[in-house]
């Protein structure tokens, strides 16, 4: 692969958001593989021998985990696997996504890894769009990928992990022959290492594009400068290693400074807290709804989370009264943080022994953040504008320059968000500032939805808006207008919503279906979004 084809499909370089260093943090060579700092170099410190990953009932050292990317590396080699290439990895959070994901790096791939909730037409659009060679997969979850294969148009093979199957090879009987001396690619800094898929509200999932550096930048940045961590700590969470938030939560934190992590592959309160208590875990990432959920199964206290300091949240607004009442229950600070696909991580946070309830934060270390009108101007404090936001990472968009310049705007990266910061500097945040839906930490974009629900035979139109919910802080609604032969009942949504799960991920699908006669619109037929929203939240009002 040539160097212009290595970056094909990034947008000009006046185009991305405007990289600053200012600490000393990210003083990295040119030469840079993430991979080797993320694991070898906790070899050569002296950490071979410390427990890397807790899963189930097994432990892997270093050493162990270093030895297994070897040799995953190797076969990806002799499998044809050149430096740039992009690879689809579809697992649960476990030791072989773990492996797979250090191994593609380490040989100068790209990492495209996906939730294994995804369905067929999901992980088509991702192998195109990311067009990659290779499709790696769980094989509890390879029924999708098989459905899919017809409609991939770039993947030359399909293995799978972690069991067998009738028709796709077993990746370990190529790796586990293999010698674990598997030499690093000599990547750049400025090399792509990843890249991972954000849901908005303009439809199709917008692939975000991050170089080596950048993956070390969310460690050398929040991490060390939030967290603090050591390698004494034991992180453990419920994310997905696909979301940003999860990678570096439970793989690139805890890597960068040769601590552990506790991996956990399937969430429910009940394995969250379990995980925590057992593995003795030191800090926590998880989304408000989860430790809401942790709260109400623990209401009488019988999970022993004293080895806990620290609790990370993100990926939706953590109201206050949770922050509050596991402050009281546990005596733990929850730090709120508002990061984002694009900037990779969290860029705005609390700091432990400096929180403030109900607020996001500050910038993390190396970041920069302002409030904007529409045209760009800094407004006062107190005033709700667009955040934006400068630092060691930055938006670049594959294959979206029209995207591209809507997010970034002079070099400063506009997430979408209406914040306001209060004249002491906290930022809090106030709403979207599109339609996207944040569920349980699951974002839902309605245009996507939509299109799948009118799909459905009995289907007109539709409309998706968030309605609040005090579990999960919003639930998916979907406003329906059915064909002139079709009449709404009980069985009728059922149906609507099973359809929705078996073409889309399962937390997309509307908890919610209400069928009316007629969608409101503009003058100029444009649907009125607000008029539904302000009819779903009047529903709990």
């Amino acid at each position: 692969m040539t160097y212009d084809q290595f970056f094909e499909g990034l947008p000009a370089k006046e185009m991305w958001g405007e990289r600053i260093y200012i600490t000393g943090d990210f003083n990295y060579p040119d030469s840079l593989n993430s991979a080797v700092e993320l694991l070898d170099q906790n070899i050569t410190r002296g950490f071979g021998n410390r427990p890397a990953i807790f899963y189930k009932d097994k432990r892997y050292t270093y050493n162990e985990l270093a030895e297994i990317v070897g040799k995953m590396g190797n076969a990806l080699r002799k499998l044809g696997v050149q430096k740039g290439d992009r690879i689809l990895l579809r697992f649960p959070n476990n030791p072989t996504a773990v492996a797979l994901w250090l191994a593609t790096l380490r040989i100068g791939a790209i990492a495209v890894m996906v939730m294994p909730m995804l369905r067929a037409r999901e992980l088509s659009y991702r192998t195109n769009d990311s067009e990659c060679l290779l499709v790696l997969c769980d094989a509890a979850s390879i029924d999708e990928v098989r459905k899919a294969q017809p409609a991939m148009d770039t993947v030359m093979k399909i293995l799978i992990c972690d069991g067998k199957d009738d028709v796709y090879e077993s990746f370990e009987d190529h790796w586990m022959r293999e010698s674990a001396d598997c030499k690093s690619e000599n990547t750049l800094r400025s090399d792509i290492a990843l890249i991972g898929y954000t849901s908005g509200s303009t439809g199709d999932p917008k692939a975000t594009v991050h170089f080596h550096d950048d993956v070390l930048a969310i460690a050398d940045g929040y991490a060390k400068n939030t967290l603090h961590p050591t390698e004494h700590d034991i992180f453990s969470g419920h994310p997905s290693l696909s979301f940003t938030f999860g990678l570096g939560g439970l793989l690139v934190f805890p890597f960068r400074f040769g601590a552990s992590v506790a991996l956990l592959d399937q969430f429910t309160p009940e394995n969250m807290l379990k995980t925590l208590v057992n593995y003795k875990c030191t800090i926590g990432f998880c989304a408000p709804t989860c430790y809401n959920m942790m709260m109400r199964l623990d209401e009488k206290g019988e999970y022993d989370l004293s080895n806990l300091r620290l609790g990370v949240s993100a990926g939706e607004t953590l109201p206050k009264v949770v922050y509050d009442k596991w402050k009281a229950k546990y005596g733990i600070d929850l730090l709120d943080g508002i990061g984002s696909t694009e900037m990779l991580h969290i860029f705005i946070t609390n700091k432990p022994h400096d929180v403030k309830g109900g607020a996001t934060g500050k910038p993390v270390s190396g970041y920069v953040a302002k409030i904007i009108d529409d045209n760009g101007t800094e407004l006062p404090p107190n005033t709700p504008g667009l955040l934006a936001v400068k630092g060691p990472t930055g938006c670049r968009y594959l294959k979206k320059p029209e995207r591209q310049a809507g997010y970034v705007k002079d070099g400063w990266n506009i997430p979408g968000d209406v914040f306001l910061q209060d004249s002491d500097g906290w930022f809090y945040y106030q709403c979207r500032n599109d339609d996207l839906i944040i569920t349980g930490g699951y974002n839902v974009s309605p245009p996507e939805l939509e299109a799948v629900i009118n799909e459905h035979e009995a289907v007109k139109e539709s409309a998706v808006v968030p309605k609040p919910d005090e579990l999960r802080g919003q639930i998916v609604k979907a406003y329906v207008v059915l064909a002139p032969t079709h009449k709404g009942s009980e069985t009728l949504a059922k149906n609507i919503q099973d359809f929705v799960k078996r073409e889309l991920a399962p937390y997309k699908y509307p908890r919610e279906v209400e069928f009316i006669e007629a969608l409101p619109r503009t003058d100029t037929g444009k649907v009125q979004r607000f008029v539904l929203r302000d009819r779903a939240a009047k529903e709990v009002s």
